[in-house]
């Protein structure tokens, strides 16, 4: 007879997840064999098929990049069947704000019959990346997907970590998953055609990752940062290096791969940075509104006698070095006299997207960072007045 008492059944599993972050120059050349060295190690005998979606800047500057992938395919079309034209869509923020483009390229992706043993490439800077790994989360319920990032913002945080997502709502990475890639391949010849505010724009990141865990590369970057805003990329290598290593150890050692808990570390002056950005209308790239934003936390951390003044006023000389701004007149409500209450709105957004407890990483010693679950608003006002008079001298 079948035992008729509900009884409990516990379900417990777990799935390793590997991937590389892999750096090389002309990753197309057929001379170079990263990539396919890379495919052979998925297992799978015979040919792969693979699609690939383009950041339109990186075609408009790279204007033989599809030529020179085809010719790579050709080289190796035992092993890898380039399916149809790559497809070329818009960069940028907008990318993530245009649901459609999750339509065109779930349509690319069953035209060419792509499925879980094929892949999908991005080539980009973060927002593309971020909107086709999405795509690759949600298509069959997963297919592999392989990063190429182009940016140094992408290159040294938003493309080498497991998150995805686009805009909804109004609000930034409203949908998303949590999705590791197959690889990820940094090839830096892409960086020397970026504008001067995309190559500067992906530092900030840096800045932030060695302000709160490593003292050694925070005076590096301070040694370094007028060689880094003049575009030397002997010395912007070895940034996203250090950057991407620091970024891809914590996701792995820190016990919250895919942020269940309230920690965000990683998100160190992030909260202002990503209102700033909507209320610009993305006009603020997010490296720009990051920089300002770990300008903020770290006068705020000084006002609340955390952060000593000459450590605060170090790391804004090293901001201002580096060829960012300190300070946008958003911060200050319409009087100056106080902070903002649109850029205070985004303290809760912030704390609903990553849900639990409202928490902020501030500095108590540079390469040291304290989180606290509470801000106050006065405080953030003198914050910004600092910042006023550091920017204006």
């Amino acid at each position: 007879m079948i035992d008729q008492e509900l009884k409990t059944i516990q379900q417990d599993f777990s799935i390793p997840f590997r991937y590389k972050v892999l750096f090389t120059k002309h990753l197309f050349d057929p001379q170079n064999p990263l990539l396919i060295d890379t495919l052979r190690e998925d297992g799978n005998e015979g040919q792969r098929k693979m699609v690939f979606v383009i950041d339109s800047g990186v075609a408009e500057h790279h204007p033989d990049l599809a030529t020179e992938i085809a010719d790579y395919f050709g080289t190796y079309a035992s092993e890898i069947q380039l399916c149809g034209q790559p497809l070329v869509i818009q960069g940028g923020e907008s990318a993530k704000n245009d649901f459609d483009l999750v339509q065109e390229i779930l349509q690319l992706i069953d035209d060419q019959k792509i499925d879980r043993h094929a892949y999908i490439t991005a080539i980009g800077g973060g927002a593309i990346l971020d909107l086709v790994g999405f795509v690759a989360a949600i298509a069959h319920r997963g297919i592999r997907h392989i990063r190429i990032p182009t940016t140094v913002l992408s290159q040294n945080d938003s493309g080498v970590g497991v998150k995805n997502g686009i805009n909804y709502f109004n609000k930034k990475n409203y949908l998303g998953t949590f999705a590791p890639p197959f690889a990820v391949i940094n090839d830096s010849q892409f960086l020397l055609t970026l504008e001067d505010r995309d190559w500067r724009a992906g530092i900030s990141e840096a800045v932030k990752v060695a302000l709160i865990r490593d003292k050694t590369f925070y005076d590096w970057i301070a040694e370094n940062a007028k060689a880094l805003n003049n575009r030397d990329l002997d010395v912007m290598e070895p940034l996203i290096y250090h950057c991407a290593k620091h970024h891809v150890l914590h996701i792995g050692t820190n016990g919250d791969p895919f942020e269940k808990g309230s920690s965000r570390p990683l998100d160190f002056g992030h909260w202002a940075a990503h209102k700033l950005e909507q209320l610009t209308d993305y006009e603020v790239r997010h490296g720009e509104a990051v920089a300002m934003g770990i300008a903020l936390d770290v006068a705020y951390s000084h006002h609340l006698r955390k952060l000593d003044k000459a450590s605060m006023e170090h790391i804004h000389n090293c901001i201002l070095d580096l060829g960012f701004d300190l300070y946008h007149p958003l911060f200050s409500d319409a009087t100056k006299d106080s902070f903002n209450p649109d850029i205070w709105a985004g303290l809760e957004e912030f704390r609903e997207h990553l849900g639990g407890q409202l928490t902020i990483m501030l500095l108590d010693e540079i390469g040291h960072g304290v989180e606290v679950h509470e801000m106050d608003k006065e405080v953030l006002a003198a914050a910004v007045q600092t910042l006023v008079e550091r920017a204006g001298a």
